[in-house]
């Protein structure tokens, strides 16, 4: 069976640190793909914000 992880942070190290905790639990040889996406956004007069967000596509 295919099963897929999301994983979404605001800051790419707690997105890094989330992410090799939940691979330390994976065999390798279940790993099928990682997607990695990042996105921006600013409203008028506020701090730029990101989102950080992957997901780890594996066998089960």
């Amino acid at each position: 069976m295919i099963k897929v992880k999301l994983f979404d942070q605001e800051h790419e190290k707690d997105l890094e640190v989330a992410m090799n905790r939940f691979l330390e639990k994976v065999e390798e040889q279940k790993l099928v793909d990682i997607k990695y996406n990042i996105a921006a956004m600013q409203e008028e007069g506020e701090e730029q914000i990101y989102c950080f967000s992957a997901m780890v596509i594996y066998r089960a």
